[in-house]
């Protein structure tokens, strides 16, 4: 069975950091794109980061570049969302999922609707 489970939210106060993990099973994560999607209450789904660990090639959103870290272990097939200097708009409930495929134009579109294979979402919650 292809799944991915994410771990590692809670509640931070802002400027804090949390890290988040995906792990996937049924699959190996270096024959996909893994992507961190976030959705906030009224809010569409929007991409944060995606990855390739076939290269490492990574694409982030313009509002968590410079703070957000994606990383994959391939050895426990397992991605992770280091996320620094937390602030409150950062508060929402992160997914992730992946796509078959690793090629730059699928990293870098990073859009959930493409997106096949999704974990059940984890709630980061930034207080001010």
């Amino acid at each position: 069975e292809v799944q991915l489970v994410e771990s590692g939210g809670g509640l931070v106060q802002a400027g804090g950091s949390l890290r988040l993990s995906c792990v996937a099973s049924g699959f190996t994560v270096d024959d996909y794109a893994i992507g961190w999607f976030r959705q906030a209450p009224g809010k569409e789904r929007e991409g944060v980061s995606c990855f390739s660990s076939a290269d490492g090639s990574a694409y982030y959103a313009d509002s968590v570049k410079g703070r957000f870290t994606i990383s994959s272990d391939n050895a426990k097939n397992t991605v992770y969302l280091q996320m620094n200097s937390l602030k409150p708009e950062d508060t929402a409930v992160y997914y992730c999922a992946a796509k078959y495929g690793s090629s730059w134009s699928i990293v870098s579109t990073c859009a959930p609707n493409t997106y096949d294979v999704w974990g059940q979402g984890t709630q980061v919650t930034v207080s001010s």
